[in-house]
């Protein structure tokens, strides 16, 4: 499960910190027990973010059965997919 407070937490430090591998071991180290992963916004063909900010999307996703999924349901979920938003 990933409370409410917790997506608000990781996004407002992605918003303070930007998007690094600092940034996701760091998040790793706050947040024991979620998964982070870090892509690009275009990596991801389905699914819809729970979190839209400033140069990055949250996703989250549901490790329970054998392959993670993107959920929005943020009670089955169990990590981040932070979406580096490029602008062209």
């Amino acid at each position: 499960m990933i409370a409410e407070q917790e997506l608000f937490d990781v996004a407002e430090f992605v918003k303070t910190n930007g998007l690094s591998e600092a940034v996701i071991a760091e998040l790793r180290t706050k947040f024991p027990g979620k998964h982070f992963t870090w892509c690009m916004e275009d990596d991801i063909h389905s699914g819809k973010p729970v979190y839209e900010g400033e140069g990055f999307d949250i996703y989250v996703v549901n490790s329970m059965d054998h392959c993670s999924v993107l959920t929005n349901d943020l009670e089955s979920a169990s990590g981040f997919v932070l979406a580096e938003l490029i602008e062209e």
